[in-house]
């Protein structure tokens, strides 16, 4: 486990690897020290993007906290919710996470009384998933919350520049196949290009 940050939250730091020695925590809301990323870095978009999702992730967690669930966990309730009944393999597949993790996942939310699993009516060899009622009121009130950080976190855009960026974000994490507009050339127009013999 990570050592707690000076504040005393936990830090995020991953076991084995040391924290910025530079960086102090981040309280809600504030910029990075100094308020503008390295000049060399600026224009990565590597750093840009890890910055930005570690703040977006404390906003969120955070605001999050009172309802006893991570963001994480708020997607499983989403995606549990969005096409019931489903099966964890299901829930894994639609947020693109490994079996083992969603198993886990599924387990502390079961364990906090906010799903549960029975046998699929259609197949007994499966279980599905579904929200309890004290599951479907944390995820109204952990999403309406989650929406709140998002707010927070776009304040600084404007609500063009808020869409373009979630626009461009869903463009480069989930890429669509590029529909070219060339017709294929006919068999006419092949033959008339390759040599004789």
């Amino acid at each position: 486990m990570s050592p707690p940050r000076p504040d005393g939250r936990p830090s995020s730091v991953l076991p084995g690897r040391e924290p910025w020695p530079d960086r102090e925590p981040l309280a809600d809301g504030e910029p990075l020290a100094g308020g503008e990323p390295l000049p060399a870095l600026a224009s990565r978009l590597a750093y840009l993007l890890k910055h930005a999702q570690l703040r977006l992730a404390e906003l969120t967690s955070a605001a999050m906290a009172p309802f006893g669930v991570t963001g994480r966990q708020c997607a499983v309730l989403i995606a549990v919710d969005s096409q019931p009944p489903l099966s964890q393999q299901g829930v894994a597949r639609r947020l693109g996470v490994d079996r083992t993790t969603m198993v886990a996942l599924i387990d502390e939310l079961e364990g906090k009384g906010l799903v549960q699993r029975r046998r699929d009516p259609d197949d007994r060899r499966k279980n599905v998933v579904a929200l309890t009622e004290a599951g479907r009121d944390t995820l109204r009130r952990a999403s309406q919350a989650g929406d709140e950080a998002e707010r927070r976190f776009l304040a600084a855009l404007s609500a063009g520049e808020a869409a373009g960026l979630r626009q461009a974000l869903r463009a480069v994490a989930f890429p669509q196949p590029r529909v070219t507009n060339s017709a294929p050339r006919s068999r006419s127009s092949a033959a008339e290009v390759t040599p004789s013999s």
